[in-house]
């Protein structure tokens, strides 16, 4: 039985890369589909993605690669093309994000299985069920929040969790839960020229006369807002658009940029570059 894999690699840049991981494939009787590599001249790294079609399995396929991931150094991920990635969403109580996922889940085959929606509040709870997913409110005050992340953590464990999307979930996770899943969580935020930041920034944004207002997807880290970005898009605005307006428009801009960032991640298209990311579109 013919299987399509998606082989993600990164190494320290030198001769023979490309040669010794399409010669590995070659013997296996594997056709290369689609493949994309970088060598980033700052970082000093390579870094590659292909897919390639083949009858060996899994187990078959790594056994042969290793001698080469030995010999480059590499960190590299072996998947089935288009299995969809055990998915939890958290969600605050704007709806915006999680029904665009749930519906490029259901209709565009978005390659996530989402296995739980988390909510601080209870408000999208009705949203979740509509599509038939589980639903967990899990409240967050100052004095709660260790246990919230406690529960957060048995969640992803009990459901075999592989990535978590915060779709405009208004919380902050702690350091150490930021590093235990690091290069698993995804975030939505917007992202404005100048940025702005606390309550009603569609209002700080109209106030101040912007004329572009986007979104960022990044994954998250310890620092907030600062881990490495996979997408970011923009609207341009005028003055004659009013708060209502720029909401709208926001909302939109932060869907589209969140969901091109999930189905990247999902695609095996983003490799981690120190701060820095490597979209294979």
């Amino acid at each position: 039985m013919t299987t399509e894999w998606v082989l993600t690699l990164s190494c320290p840049d030198r001769p023979g890369i490309v040669h010794a991981v399409a010669g590995v494939l070659a013997d296996l009787g594997g056709n290369i589909t689609e493949s994309q590599q970088f060598g980033d001249p700052a970082s000093g790294l390579f870094f590659m993605r292909v897919q390639a079609e083949a009858e060996a399995g899994r187990d078959a396929l790594a056994a042969a690669l290793a001698p080469v991931t030995e010999r480059f150094g590499m960190t590299w991920e072996l998947d089935a093309v288009g299995r969809r990635l055990r998915t939890l969403v958290l969600v605050s109580k704007a709806p915006h994000c999680l029904v665009d996922l749930l519906y490029r889940e259901r209709y565009q085959d978005m390659p996530v299985d989402v296995v739980g929606v988390v909510g601080n509040h209870a408000d999208l709870a009705d949203m979740a069920a509509f599509y038939g997913k589980p639903f967990h409110h899990v409240p967050v005050t100052r004095d709660t929040k260790a246990h919230a992340e406690a529960r957060l953590r048995e969640l992803v464990a009990e459901l075999d969790v592989e990535l978590v999307v915060l779709a405009r979930y208004m919380q902050i996770l702690s350091d150490e839960l930021c590093r235990d899943l690091q290069g698993k969580v995804i975030n939505i935020h917007h992202s404005f020229l100048p940025s702005f930041k606390g309550a009603r920034p569609y209002a700080q944004a109209h106030d101040r006369g912007v004329k572009l207002i986007g979104a960022t997807s990044h994954y998250v880290t310890g620092d907030l807002d600062e881990g490495p970005i996979i997408e970011q898009d923009v609207e341009r605005v005028d003055h004659s658009r009013a708060v209502a307006d720029l909401v709208a428009l926001g909302e939109d801009v932060e869907r589209r940029t969140l969901a091109r960032a999930v189905r990247w991640h999902a695609e095996h298209r983003v490799l981690l570059d120190g701060h820095r990311t490597v979209v294979f579109r």
